[in-house]
């Protein structure tokens, strides 16, 4: 055989290796992710990004043993209430002391919420996910969030009324809004469970913000059910404000608004119009005041708030949450609402030029004068936490500044300072500063746990009193799905209110 290869045939190979035929280009790397035959390199499981943070349902003891259609006790909060003197006359005898005797009740309430797989869904996830045993587990988490917020604004008693008209004032420059208009200005009083759904629960969902143009004050609810049948419910919110107006005079001109506050809001909607009727959600805050800088395009009109024309605030599938217990008339909780301030701005908290914060003592020393008690947990909002940081801060109560040297690593500036926990300087007591994630800013809550008081049959003043605590359902098949139920039975019963307290209506300060 000649070994001897033409110039001709390596030229033909050269061609065939440089321009391969269509058949062999089906079988180089793909040039996209979905075409031409290769693997898919898919992580086994679903990755679940999203918080579960339920602090209040955690800590709450829960008692099972309820029964009838509520549950119903008596406190007794005074002993010798008159004050009567205890000397003697010879031979004779002495007055009869008086006992502060209190009556409660509360409706036990059914809660749950549903879900459902459909037969297609469960074959197309096989060797994926269990799509059945997912949708439980999520079920499960979505109810205990649930009930967290339940447990904190829940309210079936505390009307709001209609939130006061606003006073309204207007600067000529710092804004987009137009001379020469006569600019319609409407409030909305918000509850904590309709703040919380305005600016965005980030509670079981991340990423979520307040947003003008797609948020809604929820009004009258119709909650459409698994099985069709609808249900209507208030969606903790007050009746709107009659509307306020004010004409401008610059061609940059902001609207400056402010109502009285409500008790039992912790935020207010704000909306606002060229003309009467035209007024549309702009901004959402946590003070009682507001600077209106622009006209709004879009968003929600007021006129269009679902049942607006009545309060909302209260539903009657609730049961009452530790924040309404505390607001309503009676509980003896201490409030704490600071002042107006400037519109827009409000009121900061005040250092106290000792280490501390100025509402804190006076929350502490009206703890201990009225009730002999300090609470046993502060829950506050990030941005009350960085407020509260820097009131300590300046007031001389923490360096700005940390050296830390150590034998691997070289001297660094650690720069900052965090509370984490207050002193009650009447006490003693270190009190936990803890960031919650659905107290609103603008808000700080004092808990208190344990009572120094010899109770009797219970382990603590609140506890989650139960007819039938978490059951699941698997509803019976009437369509190609799987649909559940996981739902409980209760009521929250607060035997001692008054050792609540609520500082309201601060500014980002």
């Amino acid at each position: 055989m000649n070994a001897i290869v033409s110039k001709t045939t390596l030229d033909l190979v050269k061609a065939a290796t440089a321009a391969p035929d269509e058949l062999i280009k089906n079988y180089v790397q793909p040039g996209s992710a979905t075409t031409g035959l290769q693997a898919y390199n898919l992580y086994p499981v679903a990755i679940n990004l999203l918080p579960i943070m339920t602090p209040f349902r955690n800590m709450i003891p829960r008692v099972a043993g309820g029964f009838g259609t509520q549950a119903n006790w008596k406190t007794i909060t005074g002993i010798n209430t008159g004050g009567l003197r205890m000397g003697l006359a010879e031979g004779g005898r002495s007055g009869v002391i008086g006992q502060q005797v209190n009556d409660y009740f509360a409706a036990f309430r059914g809660q749950g919420l549903e879900n459902n797989v459909t037969y297609e869904a469960q074959f197309a996830g096989q060797t994926f996910e269990d799509l059945r045993a997912l949708a439980q587990v999520q079920l499960l988490q979505s109810v205990m969030i649930g009930e967290e917020l339940i447990d904190l604004f829940g309210n079936t008693s505390l009307s709001m009324g209609t939130t006061p008209t606003p006073t309204l004032a207007t600067a000529t420059t710092g804004g987009t809004i137009g001379a020469g208009t006569t600019n319609s200005v409407i409030c909305v009083a918000l509850g904590g469970m309709a703040y919380n759904l305005m600016a965005g629960w980030n509670n079981g969902v991340i990423g979520q913000t307040f947003s003008a143009a797609s948020a809604a004050v929820p009004g009258l609810v119709t909650r459409t059910n698994m099985d069709g049948t609808t249900t209507t419910f208030g969606g903790n919110n007050a009746q709107q404000s009659a509307a306020a107006s004010i004409t401008t005079t610059g061609s940059t001109s902001t609207i400056s608004a402010t109502v009285a506050t409500v008790n039992g809001a912790v935020g207010y909607a704000w909306f606002i119009g060229a003309t009467a009727g035209t007024e549309r959600l702009a901004a959402l805050t946590t003070v009682n005041s507001v600077v209106l800088t622009s006209i709004p395009g879009s968003g929600q009109l007021a006129s269009a708030i679902p049942g607006g024309a009545a309060d909302q605030s209260t539903s009657s599938l609730d049961f009452d949450g530790l924040f309404t217990q505390a607001f309503k008339s009676g509980s003896n909780a201490q409030i704490i609402t600071q002042a107006n301030g400037t519109a827009g701005t409000g009121t900061g908290l005040t250092a106290d030029n000792a280490g501390g914060v100025l509402e804190f003592e006076a929350m502490f020393a009206q703890f201990y004068n009225k009730y002999r008690l300090s609470p046993t947990h502060i829950f506050v909002n990030s941005q009350e936490l960085i407020n509260i940081t820097k009131k300590v801060v300046q007031g001389s109560g923490a360096p700005l500044l940390q050296l830390i040297s150590g034998a691997e690593d070289s001297t660094m500036i650690r720069a900052g300072a965090k509370v984490g926990s207050y002193l009650n300087k009447i006490t003693g007591d270190i009190i936990p500063v803890i960031v919650h994630p659905n107290v609103p800013p603008g808000t700080v809550f004092f808990y208190t746990a344990a009572l120094p008081y010899p109770l009797q049959g219970i382990a603590g003043p609140v506890r989650m009193l139960l007819r039938q605590d978490y059951y699941s359902i698997d509803w019976p098949i009437t369509k190609r799905r799987y649909d559940y139920g996981v739902y409980f039975d209760g009521v929250l019963q607060h035997f001692a209110p008054f050792s609540m307290g609520l500082i309201t209506n601060i500014g980002n300060l």
